[in-house]
């Protein structure tokens, strides 16, 4: 009886380990999601500023330079 006991303990902390990690990896995957969607919504807005710098340098009278 003791040796089931012992094997049960064994193979529930095994599956806990496994669980862990699984949670640990749809952590991992949402950062990642949220670090992408942060990187193209400045990517775009990054984009904009520095074609209106390219504008104003090279015309410096135009409307985007005020």
């Amino acid at each position: 009886m003791k040796k089931l006991q012992t094997r049960l303990r064994a193979l529930q902390n095994r599956r806990d380990r496994g669980a862990s990690a699984v949670e640990y990896g749809l952590l991992v995957a949402l950062i990642a999601v949220v670090i992408a969607a942060t990187v193209y919504a400045l990517g775009t807005s990054l984009k904009s500023r520095f074609n209106d710098a390219n504008t104003c340098v090279k015309t410096p009278s135009a409307a985007a330079c005020n």
